[in-house]
């Protein structure tokens, strides 16, 4: 998961239907910024410095490539849409939800708006008891002791009690988690590396990009296909068979999905429009003898863009070697990716229209385009 970083949260209530208002902060999460990874138990414990209704309190988890003070307004903001007022507020008060960043992996932050780790996070037996329920290896980055170490040296007189409440994480019940391994594909600039990270870091699943910066021939294709398009594919097609095998070999004890950006069969759609007749058929003969050892993608998701779309999108990441593209050629990987599918009955493929959706930057065409796969 490329830059992302593991945030862990405490979340409270003491007023109102307090087990409601922690349900709407892990929806209105879930909905605004990730998927929740773990959720602990409910602990309910009295205030400490003031006098008020018990606390209901959890901890939580989800990785984010979001910046921290991104992600901290984000909270505040969840805070306010669920009634909370922060303005007036004491250092100590009964609040309708309390959102906090305890930890963000083992960063060290400092500023004005943001402290990580939480200045209190070592004397609050209501925050260490249920993080070290989701994290029980977890260390604190500045002392470099375990949680739960501290957790034994905490007063007894914080009383905390577990309740037998379970909250609901809406993730649960994703579609994506009724496959096992999941290939994102799509033609040049459709954003498969983009939603297969996303969906890596939501539900904190083994991930496979495919290499294709490190292929030698990959610059030179495009000045000159004629001479390096067999060159190209070949070596392709070696890499993406040593990878799959290698990522693959251990798919049936993985209990957490896995999701890769390409499917092997992609060697076959490009190569048919890339190589002469004669080498695209002694290609094929080459692949089908290496692809019976290779595990076959439980769910392909296509993401069907314009040409428009993915010129864009091309333009936008600014690869030196791939501005030469145009559309025609970009329609003709369209048009070998639908008519190897159609080919291809046994394969299990979700074609989704992306061409409407900004799935990269806006969370609910995200889960919608997750939705599609129900």
């Amino acid at each position: 998961m490329l830059n992302s970083k593991k945030y862990y949260l405490s979340i409270g209530s003491n007023i109102g239907n307090k087990l409601k208002n922690i349900q709407s902060a892990i929806d209105l999460i879930h909905s605004r910024l990730a998927n929740l990874i773990s959720i602990s138990s409910i602990y309910e414990t009295s205030p400490i410095g003031f006098e008020g209704e018990e606390f209901f309190n959890i901890c939580a988890c989800f990785n984010s490539e979001k910046n921290p003070h991104f992600v901290m307004s984000e909270l505040l903001e969840i805070e306010q849409i669920i009634g909370r007022i922060r303005l007036k507020e004491s250092k100590y008060t009964s609040r309708i939800i309390d959102i906090d960043i305890l930890l963000i992996d083992d960063m060290l932050i400092d500023t004005k708006d943001l402290i990580v780790p939480h200045p209190e996070i070592s004397n609050r037996r209501f925050v260490i008891e249920p993080l070290v329920e989701i994290g029980p290896n977890l260390i604190n980055p500045l002392s470099r002791i375990l949680f739960r170490e501290l957790l034994d040296n905490l007063s007894e007189k914080q009383m905390v009690k577990k309740k037998e409440i379970v909250l609901k994480n809406p993730s649960s019940k994703s579609p994506i988690l009724n496959y096992n391994y999941v290939a994102v594909e799509g033609n040049i600039g459709s954003g498969k590396t983009s939603l297969s990270n996303q969906i890596s870091n939501d539900f904190d699943s083994k991930l496979i990009l495919e290499r294709f910066l490190d292929n030698p021939f990959l610059a030179s294709f495009y000045k000159n296909p004629k001479e390096y398009a067999f060159k190209l594919e070949m070596s392709f097609l070696a890499d993406r068979y040593q990878q799959t095998k290698e990522d693959l070999s251990q798919l049936n004890i993985f209990e957490k999905i896995i999701i890769a950006d390409y499917d092997i069969h992609k060697s076959l759609i490009f190569s048919k429009v890339n190589l002469s007749i004669d080498e695209f058929n002694l290609y094929r003969k080459l692949f089908y003898s290496l692809h019976s050892n290779i595990t076959k993608p439980d769910l392909i998701i296509y993401l069907n863009q314009t040409i428009d779309n993915l010129k864009k999108n091309i333009k936008k990441r600014g690869r030196d070697y791939e501005m030469s593209i145009d559309g025609n050629y970009l329609k003709k990987i369209n048009e070998s990716y639908f008519d190897f599918f159609k080919s291809r009955p046994d394969l299990n493929v979700k074609f989704i229209d992306v061409s409407e959706m900004d799935f990269v930057n806006n969370r609910l065409d995200y889960l919608s385009l997750l939705n599609c796969l129900d």
